[in-house]
């Protein structure tokens, strides 16, 4: 017979021993920016940002990602708290470096050294570029890809005017609707992208500029870093950069060989712009889907200490360092970012 109350006293007990098992959180961001739109939700203000960081040195413990074996095995009541970047947009080193260095927060950022040197936008800010921002455009948009006919008719939305892009600045892909045809092909392509191998995805975005008439050479908005700017990014120690492959493909879409080449790549490309080890590893998109087992055997296979992945979770003593998870970050005021992270301390308990 169960005495009432045993069980959710046993319940509490538990849930106050989990509390001092020794733990940590890895956070996600991609950008520090004020850009509207924003339609893959990757940006968070400047002031936001600070507000953040701010609640993660009072609620946790800032920490290296490099160093978050040593800190949990020396244990601590305080969660570790570790920031990292991916994708390597230049406001890293403009908006969020600064932030870092006022609040004493260590952070990794991953960097996909293709556009560093390209100067190509990433595919999906390519696709707001044409789609998304004010212009003219063909009224009708054919395009073949893996065998499978796409047609779309823009009607009156060939033309996009000033008020029509302040209508829908705030449009993302987690909204259900899709207020006009530009958006709707953007959310259809956006999808296509994402099972595409390099030689396509880079076939599709020719097709599409040169239907559009806009090139892919990336606007001021969306830079990614320099080789000069990798290197003053990790002046001082404070933020450690690491790879993301050459190009940001899916992963799991190329072949063993190709997926090598990406890793092995990327590295290669960093440590010759630092001179310096990279040791760190951010899987594209990281969700389960986008990598493999043979992505994760090339990752340890390539001198990586560590790699990132892109589903929620806690570091614990005996996690998979080579799929550790992270807490993806929007942009949320402060109050909003408190809870969140609160939460997510529960959800360890």
């Amino acid at each position: 017979m169960m005495i009432p109350g045993v069980g959710r006293l046993r319940r509490r007990i538990r849930s106050i021993g989990n509390l001092f098992v020794p733990r940590a959180i890895i956070l996600l961001y991609h950008r520090v920016s004020e850009l509207q739109p924003d339609p893959q939700l990757l940006c968070v203000s400047r002031s936001h940002f600070a507000e953040h960081l701010d609640i993660i040195r009072k609620l946790g413990r800032p920490t290296k990602l490099g160093s978050l074996d040593e800190v949990l095995q020396r244990g601590n009541r305080r969660p570790a708290v570790a920031v990292t970047f991916d994708d390597g947009y230049a406001d890293n080193l403009h908006n969020a470096k600064p932030l870092l260095e006022r609040y004493d927060v260590p952070a990794t950022v991953f960097v996909a050294s293709g556009p560093v040197t390209s100067r190509e936008e990433f595919w999906w800010d390519t696709l707001d570029n044409i789609l998304l921002q004010p212009g003219n455009l063909p009224r009708m948009l054919d395009v073949d890809v893996n065998g499978r006919t796409y047609r779309w008719d823009l009607g009156p939305l060939s033309r996009y005017d000033e008020a029509s892009h302040r209508q829908h600045h705030g449009w993302n892909v987690l909204r259900k609707d899709d207020p006009s045809p530009r958006h709707h092909i953007y959310r259809t392509l956006q999808a296509v992208f994402l099972t595409l191998g390099n030689s396509d995805r880079r076939d599709l975005l020719s097709k599409l500029s040169r239907w559009s008439g806009i090139n892919q050479i990336a606007r001021s908005t969306h830079l990614s870093l320099t080789e000069a700017e990798v290197v003053r990014l990790a002046d001082g120690g404070l933020v450690e950069v690491g790879a993301h492959t050459v190009s940001h493909p899916a992963l799991s879409r190329l072949s063993e060989s190709e997926q090598a080449a990406e890793i092995s790549e990327s590295k290669a490309d960093l440590e010759e712009i630092l001179s310096a080890p990279v040791t760190s590893f951010a899987y594209p998109y990281g969700g389960r889907t986008h990598y493999t087992g043979d992505t994760v055997a090339a990752v340890r296979n390539t001198g990586f200490k560590r790699a990132c992945s892109n589903f929620s979770g806690f570091v614990r003593i005996g996690s998979d360092p080579w799929q550790l998870p992270r807490f993806l970050v929007r942009d949320w005021p402060g109050d909003e970012f408190m809870r969140r992270i609160k939460g997510w301390l529960r959800e360890g308990d």
